[in-house]
């Protein structure tokens, strides 16, 4: 094939690529599935299933499809930061080789420098956030501007028929060109998750008139730059500016490829937050860096497994070339997941009729799993790493979930129901002024720290709560929704607590807001009591020996719920009980 079409198919395929998947897919089809202004895989796996009527089977395959997302979104959220700032600081190399031995080690510094500053929060930098984005996409689009006015004849690749052409004259190259060709679409599913921060309207404004602009000037200006200049391919992003700006433009790339590892790690905090809420991972610790601003969170835990996942990977694959062959599998996996969860939304939440839907995200799904079957051919050569991070995030999520069910499950068949206790409230051979609050999965039966309070104190106090907190498949619960109060009698009563998935669970705050319903509780004069279960592998355990294991290793390094639910530490009494599974 001669030259001159190769350019005009690899630059048509991409200017198309941004057209269907991220401007018709994300900006105008997927923006829509928004769960009350939220977005990203979890809140649209939980807005699909919500829907009523559906299958037993399809709320499974639903909430499987979510874990397989939220683990390639992990396998995503290592590899981005250390790809765009690797590439970003390989520019110094490509100016001169002498800086050649300095890459790695910089990059490795500017990453953990990055990761090390998290626990102070973005607030500040985040200033600088906009500013520096629209110098860099103002930069871009000019640079493609000029280098297209050298060469116009470029912009003949808008037609699609290049892009079809490559296929049919050169149908091989042109399938392995599309697992370099997605690198041009990353971001769509932070893009997705960041419409809860800014609102859909204002990044679809951003995107159609600013982003999307600059990004079509740019990639034509490195198309018209190989025309000219063939010899430049390995370095076609650096072809189109001028060679006193090269390492101005090395500079501003690395500021964009910080900003951008920020977005990403950021938006790892935010879905671990989410997954910790809805109970697919143990309780962590998670922290408000801003008292202002909501989104701004650390999760120190995650930070720490993502800094050392990031180092390991730059020191593993060294240079981006090699990352690429990476990057890219887990990418299209979230994507043809989104694709499928919002065609079930369409179909009975937006009630479009099926032979619309069926075409319209088949087609949608057939272009994704194109470019997931490019990126397969890769696994050897290193798209194998973020399928074993997504199995190794899959397998822990997955363990904690069937753990967390058989344990529960344990604890309801050795439980009192809550009837019989009320019954017998009068035979306890004392009760103490005050209030106790006790914390439960289950309001239908008697806690264990009930039980053991009982069995070993031999008190009960004047008024029991038995309360229980529930996460909506909501971002956020309506103020007057937070709490329920129902009177048990002789003095219990069955408190029920409901958060979003987005919220932070604040027990002692909630209950506060119990006086509208005639319950007036102050936290500070509150004894709060917590089972701490020890867990026992049984003789034959149902998830079998190994992954028993590794649950109560992921039980015994949950975070307290004490803390989870930011109990007043000089309030709690914690009871341990043990139990077999």
């Amino acid at each position: 094939m001669p030259l001159q079409s190769a350019i005009f198919g690899v630059v048509s395929l991409i200017v198309w690529s941004l057209v269907i998947i991220v401007t018709i897919k994300y900006v105008i089809f997927i923006m829509r599935a928004d769960n009350d202004g939220e977005g990203g895989e979890l809140a649209l796996a939980s807005l699909a299933h919500r829907v009523q009527g559906l299958d037993r089977r399809v709320k499974l395959a639903i909430g499987t499809a979510a874990i397989l997302g939220l683990s390639l979104f992990f396998g995503d959220g290592m590899l981005t930061p250390a790809i765009t700032v690797l590439s970003a600081v390989e520019g110094l190399s490509a100016g001169s080789k002498i800086f050649h031995p300095v890459v790695l080690p910089l990059a490795l510094a500017i990453l953990i420098g990055l990761f090390a500053l998290q626990s102070r929060g973005t607030a500040r930098v985040g200033k600088l956030f906009g500013p520096v984005m629209v110098v860099w996409f103002v930069v871009l689009g000019v640079l493609g501007f000029v280098s297209i006015l050298h060469t116009p004849k470029i912009l003949g690749a808008l037609s699609p028929y290049y892009g079809l052409m490559l296929f049919v004259r050169e149908p091989w190259t042109a399938f392995v060109a599309l697992g370099s060709i997605v690198l041009a679409v990353t971001g769509c599913e932070a893009l997705y998750a960041d419409m809860g921060h800014f609102g859909k309207g204002p990044i679809r404004t951003a995107w159609l008139g600013f982003v999307f602009p600059a990004l079509l000037l740019n990639y034509f200006g490195q198309g018209a730059a190989l025309l000219r200049t063939p010899n430049l391919a390995p370095v076609a992003f650096y072809a189109v500016a001028p060679s006193w700006a090269h390492y101005p433009m090395v500079l501003l790339a690395t500021i964009a490829s910080i900003i951008a590892s920020q977005a990403v790690i950021s938006g790892v905090f935010s879905i671990t937050k989410q997954a910790v809420q809805l109970g697919m991972l143990p309780r962590m610790e998670i922290r408000h860096t801003s008292a202002t601003e909501y989104g701004q969170i650390y999760v120190p835990r995650m930070n720490a497994v993502l800094c050392i996942g990031v180092v390991l990977i730059v020191l593993i694959f060294k240079s981006s070339n090699s990352l690429a062959a990476a990057y890219g599998i887990a990418v299209t996996g979230e994507m043809f997941i989104s694709t499928m969860l919002v065609g079930i939304v369409a179909v009975r939440l937006w009630r479009w009729k099926p032979y619309i839907v069926i075409p319209v995200f088949g087609l949608l799904g057939l272009i994704d799993l194109c470019f997931f079957s490019s990126n397969a051919l890769k696994i050897v050569e290193g798209g194998w790493l973020p399928l074993f991070i997504a199995a190794s995030v899959y397998l822990i999520m997955e363990t904690w979930r069937l753990g967390r069910r058989v344990q529960l499950d344990r604890i309801r068949t050795e439980s009192m129901p809550m009837h019989l206790l009320i019954e017998r409230a009068e035979r306890t051979p004392m009760r103490v002024a005050g209030t106790a609050v006790f914390l439960t999965a289950r309001a239908d039966a008697v806690p264990g720290a009930l039980l053991h309070n009982l069995k070993h104190n031999k008190v009960l106090h004047e008024r029991v709560l038995i309360t229980q907190v529930i996460v909506a498949d909501t971002p956020f619960v309506p103020q007057d929704k937070h709490i329920e109060v129902e009177k048990l009698g002789k003095g219990f009563h069955a408190v029920r607590i409901h958060h979003g998935f987005f919220e932070t669970p604040d027990v002692p705050r909630a209950l506060s807001e119990a006086r509208a319903h005639g319950l007036a509780i102050d936290p500070d004069t509150t004894t709060f009591f917590i089972g701490r279960e020890m867990l026992v592998p049984a003789e034959h355990p149902v998830l079998g020996r190994w992954r028993t294991w590794l649950y109560i290793q992921l039980a015994s390094n949950a975070l307290s719920p004490a803390r989870f639910y930011h109990l007043p530490p000089n309030r709690v009494v914690e009871l341990g009980t043990q139990v077999t599974i």
